[in-house]
């Protein structure tokens, strides 16, 4: 009996302590798993964030070429004095052309608002900007009105023109602070959260005139209130500390070149990367306006004047990351051809040209460098470094300007072409450096494939196998249902690799990646799977995972979303073997 009571004690006190630590085991927030879990959701949702920055970012490109041919045409150094008088046919044709190729710049602050709901709503994309659309003027009007209201109370002066340095702008014809795209950024994603979360909700009978996207502008309405209150009061500070920071990495020199560009490269593989050059390419980090758009409103000056860029424009110093696109990326791929063994390097060959034309020309570097980051980090992180290096050295002797790019978005358009005549000097300096630089890739690059005997592509058969066309209708050969569509193909393959529409929390995009959050990551196939699809390569983290397609991954988002609102697209179809 005694022993049975003992028993009994023993029982009690076992289920008294589980009592004790059962909340600290199933409340989540006391798990370190847990805390694991919502550090990579949130950096997954600031990726997210990120890569719906790039949608409006790719409207530059051949806004820029306009602009850059336009002013070039307007030159009489290149043209003559009689083709560039106002007077002539031909000024008048191309000062049209040169205003319409304006459109993106003088606007970039609403293209942006506009831009981002595309990368992240989650339903009804094109409601979601016309909702943004919307309550972004109507922040706009509310920042007039209590500024011509109550602008002393502010410390805002709102019957000064809206020129440069008085912290105004027009915005649609509106008078209002300059918040730039920091301003519209923050808008849009507060508009696109109102409408994630109150699109679809159901409304009475009688109020169903006010559901869907009214709703939500209803509720943005109010909310643009306090917004446009709160941003009268914080943003003539946030000015002053752009106006510090201007002035601090104006006198970083050289080192605040290199510190940047460095982190430029070395975040691309988290995605995190656009939260470095947006500031400064698009924002006012280092020039009221942005360098893109400073860049392209001076270009004419600076064309023609004989004093050195870098005296002109030091901030340009920051815009030249691009130089590691176009010298570093040929040095790379030489390196990674000339290790390659010999059977393989027809293939290797294969892989290596288009992506370094991809990043030579236009200047997206990813389906390079993505075919040599998961096999060695090490080499991305030199990469980082001598990017970072070959940028300081430029900025020492003298090269500045916009070379974010390629050749054909902006090294040729907007600073090589319009910049000769007066500027050939720096130009010259500039290539001089960057095949100085393009050797050192090579040879820096080889030796570590070598030293570390790095399996990078055509030095071990099973991570350089080149997937083509036949692999691809192989593995889809192999599933039990076709397509919907041939042009869905890659697409539907892919939904298959993610484990079915029903494992897809949320889609999106950037450049050249798929980021997909995903319900549970074990019911995704291998990455061999995806790169037998015609993927470049797969991140992984947490439920996040990210598919570098290449250049024309939003055509393969849209149709994936169409395939996910397919009813066969709930049907697992297993890949397995796809790459056997």
């Amino acid at each position: 009996m005694r022993s049975r009571i003992e028993a009994a004690l023993h029982v009690l006190r076992i289920a008294t302590t589980y009592s004790r630590i059962r909340p600290a085991i199933t409340t989540k927030k006391a798990s370190p798993y847990w805390l694991l879990y919502e550090d990579v959701k949130m950096l997954s949702q600031i990726q997210r964030f990120g890569g719906a920055m790039f949608t409006p970012v790719l409207l530059f490109p051949f806004a820029g070429i306009v602009v850059g041919i336009a002013i070039m045409l307007r030159n009489p150094l290149f043209v003559g004095e009689a083709l560039t008088d106002p007077n002539s046919l031909f000024a008048q044709i191309v000062h049209i052309i040169e205003e319409g190729g304006w459109t993106v710049f003088r606007n970039m602050p609403l293209i942006f608002a506009v831009g981002l709901p595309i990368g992240l709503a989650k339903q009804a994309q094109g409601r979601a900007c016309l909702a943004v659309l919307v309550s972004f003027l109507t922040w706009n009007y509310f920042i007039n009105a209590m500024g011509m209201t109550w602008g002393h109370f502010f410390g805002v002066d709102f019957s000064v023109d809206p020129t440069a340095g008085s912290g105004l702008t027009m915005m649609a014809g509106i008078k209002t602070l300059d918040t730039s795209i920091i301003g519209a950024i923050m808008i849009s994603g507060i508009v696109t959260a109102l409408h994630n979360r109150y699109f679809d909700k159901p409304l009475p009978v009688f109020l169903g005139i006010f559901q869907g996207t009214s709703f939500v502008v209803i509720i943005a309405f109010l909310v643009m209130i306090p917004c446009a209150w709160l941003t009268l009061l914080g943003w003539p500070k946030v000015q002053m500390g752009i106006e510090s920071l201007q002035a601090f990495l104006r006198s970083a020199g050289a080192l605040g070149v290199w510190v940047y560009t460095f982190l430029e490269r070395i975040l691309i593989p988290t995605g995190l990367h656009h939260f470095v050059y947006g500031p400064f390419i698009f924002g006012p980090a280092a020039v009221e306006g942005g360098i893109q758009v400073y860049w392209a409103q001076h270009m004419q000056a600076f064309s023609q004047s004989t004093e050195s860029l870098k005296t002109l424009f030091p901030e340009g110093g920051f815009a030249l990351h691009g130089n590691s696109k176009i010298f570093g990326s040929v040095g790379i791929a030489l390196a990674l051809y000339y290790t390659a063994s010999p059977e393989n390097r027809v293939k290797v060959a294969g892989l290596l040209i288009p992506a370094t034309l991809t990043a030579v020309l236009v200047g997206i570097t990813e389906p390079l460098e993505f075919t040599f980051l998961f096999i060695s980090p090490l080499l991305f992180a030199v990469h980082a470094v001598l990017a970072a290096s070959m940028a300081t050295v430029m900025y020492i002797c003298g090269v500045v300007g916009n070379m974010g790019g390629g050749l054909l978005d902006q090294f040729l358009p907007q600073n090589w072409i319009p910049m000769f005549h007066n500027h050939a000097g720096m130009m010259f300096t500039q290539i001089g450096i960057g095949l100085a630089f393009t050797a050192l890739y090579f040879v820096v690059f080889r030796t570590l494939i070598l030293r570390f005997n790095l399996k990078t592509p055509g030095r071990e058969e099973s991570e350089i196998r080149l997937y083509s066309k036949a692999d691809y209708k192989a593995a889809r050969g192999q599933t039990t249902a076709p397509a919907p569509d041939a042009k869905l193909g890659q697409a539907a393959g892919f939904l298959q690799a993610l484990g079915g529409a029903g494992n897809i929390e949320s889609i999106n995009n950037c450049a050249t990646r798929l980021r997909i959050a995903l319900h549970d990551m074990a019911q995704t196939q291998s990455d061999d799977v995806f790169k037998a699809l015609g993927a470049h390569g797969v991140v992984r983290r947490g439920n996040g995972i990210q598919v570098i397609v290449g250049l024309h991954v939003p055509q393969v988002r849209d149709q994936l979303e169409t395939l996910m609102k397919s009813p066969l697209s709930t049907e697992q179809i297993p890949m397995t073997e796809a790459v056997s």
